[in-house]
């Protein structure tokens, strides 16, 4: 991302966002017909995307609650949160303990003024508004380092966002997870997954369509291969990095993928 370029802080209802498509498929109400549209022709090639959504919520959910009640992790770094809906990261994280910070991440004009109005009376939790490749400027925010205290172990969240941003030496997911896991201390952890398809024509199609959809705010899907390599240099937590409704489940009946078109993928590693 260019630096000192400014996010609009103009709602343009016209041009679908990946936040607003996601909160469609989890049932919400904060979207708009062209985003509605969209996750319709998206659905008619990858049409798994809806149940894919809720099994990447879960596994969010899972994974905080996870990270707060056996890990000790009471500090959480959200990027590209998206819009809220029910048991988010504050709710499930300040459940375990209600002394639990988040601060939440995204570029999305409209995230910001729905996320702070549901967040007006937790003074533990905040909504800044920032490309989720400017580090600097999110670990050096002023909520940030109000709610944030890194001498201790955070969990830095890029939970089904990394294929929202295109590959870049400077700001691709590699060059990201590896700029923030330098401001991190040991037994901090990591949770990223993204959108992976082994169908070549598969991530054609979806990669095309979300960068015309979106006028550019797309990245690519990938392939495991590609997920795998942001955790090289991480202690990768059980199971692995594995399609995320197998992650932990909390039950042998809990949802799983059934359809494989494409997966969300991915799991947490833990800096050493």
């Amino acid at each position: 991302m260019q630096a000192g370029k400014q996010l609009s802080t103009k709602i343009d209802a016209t041009v679908p966002t990946a936040a607003r498509m996601y909160d469609h498929y989890l049932g919400g109400k904060d979207n708009y017909a062209a985003d509605r549209t969209a996750c319709a022709e998206l659905d008619k090639v990858v049409p798994s995307t809806r149940a894919l959504a809720l099994n990447n919520r879960r596994f969010l959910q899972r994974v905080v609650r996870t990270l707060a009640a056996d890990y000790g992790i009471r500090q959480f770094l959200d990027h590209g949160s998206g819009l809220p809906t029910q048991d988010n990261v504050h709710q499930v994280a300040q459940r375990v303990d209600p002394e639990s910070r988040v601060v939440y991440v995204d570029n999305d004009p409209m995230v910001l003024v729905h996320g702070r109005a549901l967040l007006d009376q937790n003074d533990r939790t905040t909504v800044i508004h920032a490309d989720l490749r400017e580090t600097e400027k999110i670990f050096s925010h002023p909520d940030t380092q109000r709610l944030i205290d890194f001498s201790k172990p955070v969990a830095v969240l890029f939970n089904s966002v990394f294929h929202c941003i295109p590959d870049s030496e400077t700001d691709g997911p590699v060059a990201v997870s590896r700029r923030v896991a330098e401001q991190l201390v040991s037994g901090s952890c990591m949770v990223m997954c993204q959108l992976v398809s082994e169908d070549a024509k598969v991530r054609e199609f979806v990669t095309d369509f979300m960068d015309q959809a979106t006028q550019g705010h797309w990245g690519r899907v990938r392939e495991e291969k590609d997920v795998a390599e942001w955790f090289e240099d991480l202690d990768v937590l059980e199971p692995g990095l594995v399609e995320v409704s197998t992650w932990r489940p909390d039950t042998e009946v809990a949802p799983r993928q059934l359809t494989q078109e494409w997966v969300e993928f991915g799991g947490v590693g833990r800096l050493r």
